[in-house]
């Protein structure tokens, strides 16, 4: 797979904003909330017969919030609530636009619902693959230019989208034919457990926040029990993140999601202090100047191996980690058609992230650990 192919999705991965407050207020009526502990994109109000979803959050800086009635078969909407979609629950069959969203589809044990998906090859999923080999999930071309016709003809009973800011033409056609578009902001949750906890808005459309619920909370107690391991260790190792894309280093700012998860592995990451949960795009002198001797350098985009690396800029060769032999990528980690695992469950699993970043920074605290994402380089 080539860097070009995936500067997109590391782009989308790592930029992430902090939301402005927004004038308009939503008014619901007395209910029951859903427990959301660490996302803050959304909501979940519970009501007799119907929930409402507010997403927040749909996309960095979004001045509006957009509301998602739920409503239960052979029950009715208060004419009170003005919902940006309607869908009726549980669905029977779902088209989704990220890739992210198919772990929690799985986890949840409902992936056959889903029907249609953008560049089917982007999906890694050994189990979501077996449902495309047999025919059971339509290719609906790119995400920007969705064939609408194809999703159309599919009828589904949702279309989970992210939400970017301007109006999509594809989206607009979807909603003109009755279909129900809702968007899904987990991209933008700094929190590595936020971004997990979307599991539950998942859930509300198939009647299964119990199931949600357990599932996160296993997730919760992993993430944090390594977390309390990782704080035990002795070192805090320097770190360095990202390469270089036509001349130009990105790499995350300090309180972006990744940034927050070297900090909770115990590690002193080179541009903690970087404000802002976006990437930063620097020169490779300012980066040679300030981490040139950073004891480990992790997530080099793709690369898998020095070779690779070298061939691509001899820059590389300057730094102490590449020297040492202490460069960890999520490259070889990949599906059968050649995605990368680490986009499509690393954001539902911060668990198993945390875990393979304490295994390179103190493995001798989880000596018996086999890494799910992150391996050490190739020569």
């Amino acid at each position: 797979m080539k860097i070009t192919r995936l500067l997109p999705a590391f782009a989308l991965f790592f930029v992430l904003a902090c939301a402005k407050k927004k004038p308009n207020e939503i008014h619901l009526p007395a209910g029951k909330p859903v427990k959301i502990q660490h996302a803050d994109g959304f909501k979940i109000t519970a009501f007799d017969g119907y929930k409402i979803i507010t997403v927040t959050e749909a996309f960095p800086e979004a001045q509006k919030d957009f509301v998602y009635a739920l409503i239960e078969k052979n029950r009715k909407l208060p004419d009170s609530i003005k919902a940006d979609a309607t869908v009726h629950i549980p669905v029977k069959d779902i088209v989704v636009t990220s890739t992210t969203h198919i772990p929690s589809l799985e986890m949840l044990g409902v992936e056959s619902t889903l029907k249609g998906f953008p560049n089917l090859d982007y999906i890694s999923s050994s189990k979501t693959r077996a449902l495309i080999k047999a025919g059971k999930v339509e290719e609906l071309g790119q995400n920007e230019t969705i064939n609408t016709e194809t999703t159309i003809n599919l009828n589904p009973d949702v279309v989970v989208s992210f939400g970017v800011e301007g109006e999509n033409k594809a989206l607009e056609s979807l909603k003109r034919a009755g279909i129900p578009v809702v968007y899904n902001g987990d991209w933008v949750e700094r929190d590595p457990l936020g971004k997990a906890e979307w599991i539950k808005f998942f859930a509300a459309f198939y009647d299964k926040l119990n199931i949600a619920d357990s599932i996160f909370s296993e997730i919760e107690t992993q993430y944090l029990k390594t977390q309390e391991l990782a704080a035990s260790a002795k070192a805090k190792p320097t770190v360095i993140s990202g390469a270089l894309f036509k001349d130009v280093w990105y790499l995350p700012r300090g309180e972006s999601w990744a940034g927050q998860l070297i900090a909770d592995a115990n590690a002193q990451y080179l541009y903690a202090d970087s404000e802002g949960t976006g990437s930063l795009s620097l020169s490779l002198e300012e980066v040679l100047d300030k981490a040139q001797n950073a004891d480990f350098w992790i997530a080099p985009n793709a690369f898998e191996s020095y070779t690779d690396m070298k061939n691509s800029s001899d820059a590389y060769a300057q730094f102490e980690a590449f020297q040492e032999k202490q460069i960890y990528g999520f490259g070889s980690a990949k599906g059968e058609t050649g995605g990368l695992l680490y986009y499509e469950v690393a954001p539902n699993r911060p668990d198993w992230v945390l875990k393979d970043l304490v295994k390179i920074f103190h493995p001798e605290l989880l000596q018996e650990y086999e890494p799910h994402f992150f391996k050490p380089l190739n020569d």
